[in-house]
C-alpha cells in the first residue's frame, strides 16, 4: 500500500480549516496543529494527527497555514490589534523559517491572507495585479506584513501560494448566520448606504479552490479567493431577503456601526469589489459563481429532487 503523503494544516480546527481537512483526509496524511489535540481529535477522528506545536516539516509534501485569531470578533482596541497581528504574523514567520531550514522542505506553502489587503476602494474592481499600501488602513497593513512574511519561504524547491479570502458563507458557523436575525424577524436591511461591494465565497468553492492550489504544481503567487461576481450590499441584502421571502425595507445606519463596533465597522462600510482574475486564469471554475445560488444552497433544505 502506498504511503499518503503528508500535509500539514495550521488554523485546522476553523471554518475553513475544518471543512479542507474533511476534503482531503482521505488522500492525504493530515497533521493539524492545535492548542487542544485531544478535542480535535475527536472531531477529526484517529485519522488526523492533532498536535500542540510545529512539528519537522522535512518530508512534507504541503503547509496549508489557515491560523488567525477573528478579525470581527471583537472590536480593535489596540491591545485586540496587537493580538490580530501576533496571531497571523508569528506562525507564518515560523513556517516560513522551518521550511527555508528543511534538507527536503514542503513543495508548496499555500497561506491564507484576506481582501483586507486592497482597502477601501469602493467600486473599482481589483484583481491581484493591484498594488496598495495605506499606511493608516489597519486591515491592509495586517494582510501585506502577513503576506511578506509567507513570502520569505519561497525558494526553487518550494512554491509559495498566497490567499485572499472574502466573505466566507457556508450552510452554518459562517458570517451569513450572524447576519440572518434580523432577515428572520423581516426587518433586513443593507448596512450603511448599501453601496459598498461583498465579496464573498461560498465554503465548497474556498475547500475546492484551496485543493486547486495544492495540486497545480504551476500554481503561485497571490490568488483571490472570492466568487466571479461580487455584488453590492443593497443587491446581497436583496438577495438573503428573497431566498427567505422576507420583507427588506431596514437599513443599519452608519453611525451605528461606527457606535458598535469602533474603528473595525469601515471593513463593512467600505468594501472592496474583489476578482478571481488568476484562479479563472488557471483553469479554476466554481460551483457557486452568484449570490443567489450561493444563498439558496446555505439557507434552503436540500431539494427532494
Amino acid at each position: 500500500m502506498t504511503q499518503q503523503q503528508k500535509i500539514l494544516i495550521t488554523g485546522g480546527t476553523g471554518l475553513i480549516g475544518s471543512a479542507l481537512i474533511m476534503a482531503l483526509r482521505d488522500r492525504y496524511a493530515i497533521t493539524v496543529t492545535t492548542r487542544q489535540p485531544q478535542q480535535a481529535e475527536r472531531r477529526f477522528g484517529a485519522g488526523v494527527l492533532c498536535v500542540p506545536e510545529l512539528p519537522s516539516l522535512e518530508d512534507y509534501l504541503a503547509v496549508i497555514n489557515l491560523q488567525g485569531e477573528s478579525i470581527a470578533g471583537k472590536r480593535w482596541s489596540a491591545q485586540q490589534k496587537h493580538r490580530l497581528q501576533q496571531s497571523r504574523w508569528n506562525i507564518t514567520s515560523a513556517l516560513a523559517e522551518a521550511i527555508q531550514n528543511c534538507e527536503t522542505p514542503p513543495k508548496v506553502l499555500i497561506s491564507g491572507s484576506a481582501i483586507g489587503y486592497y482597502g477601501a476602494q469602493d467600486a473599482t474592481e481589483m484583481t491581484e495585479n493591484t498594488q496598495v499600501n495605506y499606511p493608516d488602513d489597519f486591515a491592509q497593513q495586517l494582510c501585506a506584513e502577513w503576506e511578506h512574511r509567507a513570502r520569505a519561504a519561497a525558494s526553487e524547491r518550494t512554491r509559495v501560494c498566497i490567499v485572499r479570502t472574502g466573505v466566507v458563507l457556508a450552510k452554518e458557523g459562517s458570517a451569513l448566520q450572524k447576519m440572518l436575525p434580523p432577515y428572520l424577524l423581516g426587518l433586513g436591511g443593507p448596512l450603511g448606504s448599501g453601496e459598498q461591494y461583498f465579496s464573498w465565497i461560498h465554503l465548497e468553492d474556498m475547500v475546492r479552490a484551496l485543493t486547486f492550489l495544492l495540486e497545480q504544481e504551476s500554481c503561485e503567487g497571490v490568488y483571490n479567493a472570492t466568487a466571479p461576481e461580487p455584488v453590492t450590499q443593497e443587491v446581497f441584502s436583496r438577495s438573503i431577503a428573497k431566498t427567505l421571502r422576507k420583507s427588506h425595507f431596514m437599513r443599519v445606519p452608519a453611525w451605528v456601526l461606527k457606535l458598535a463596533l469602533g474603528e473595525m465597522a469601515q471593513v463593512l462600510l467600505t468594501g472592496q469589489r474583489v476578482v478571481p482574475a488568476r484562479l479563472q486564469d488557471a483553469g479554476f471554475t466554481f460551483n457557486y459563481p452568484t449570490a443567489d445560488a450561493a444563498l439558496r444552497d446555505c439557507l434552503l433544505p436540500p431539494s427532494s429532487d
